[in-house]
């Protein structure tokens, strides 16, 4: 007798409900996977980043940009991009739950603990999954790269490091100035002991 492993589907996946605290779930290969909460670093570059593409986006009406929502890439794979939009001619074929419709853009913000999974396996399943642009920014080396599927393949569209002003496609009009994307520790406080 042979006993093998039932993959779990993204349809019972997303019947899960909420992640835990603390955590943050994603389905590969019917696999449940678990990542840790954002760090510093990953967090204020989020929100950076976030509020100044959801600002232009707003702004020239293009669509709308959503923060880590559940996206289905198949039949066992349910990822959480950090952000995805969608331009405005496609706002229609949203549902109310999970993303079943592939981006126009999906952004992966590294962290210390997703560089291979951001760089590689990400990378492959955006592009597989027909993904239009993918931007990859990593705080730690203070980066921000930019891909655009052509023939089925990326093609980097352009990067730019810690103090640049960049312009990446679907927003090549946007100018994203990365100085302010990245943590700066302030000195260290001082003791409010007497």
């Amino acid at each position: 007798m042979t006993l093998g492993t039932i993959k779990m589907t993204a349809k019972q996946f997303l019947q899960m409900g909420e992640d835990p605290p603390g955590v943050r779930l994603e389905l590969v290969n019917g696999e449940v996977k678990v990542s840790p909460s954002p760090d510093l670093r990953h967090s204020f570059c989020d929100s950076i980043l976030g509020a100044l593409l959801t600002d232009y986006v707003r702004d020239n009406g293009l669509g709308v940009l959503f923060r880590d929502i559940d996206t289905v890439f198949g039949k066992h794979d349910v990822r959480r991009p950090d952000m995805l939009y969608f331009a405005k001619r496609r706002l229609h074929l949203l549902g109310d739950k999970a993303v079943e419709i592939p981006p126009d853009l999906c952004i992966e913000i590294v962290s210390p603990s997703s560089v291979a999974v951001d760089r590689k396996q990400k990378f492959k399943q955006y592009e597989k999954g027909k993904v239009a642009h993918y931007w990859i920014v990593d705080p730690a080396s203070q980066t921000i790269e930019g891909y655009k599927l052509v023939g089925g393949k990326y093609r980097p569209t352009g990067h730019g490091k810690k103090n640049e002003i960049v312009r990446l496609p679907p927003f090549p009009q946007l100018n994203i100035p990365l100085a302010d994307l990245w943590w700066r520790r302030p000195n260290a406080p001082q003791s409010f002991e007497k």
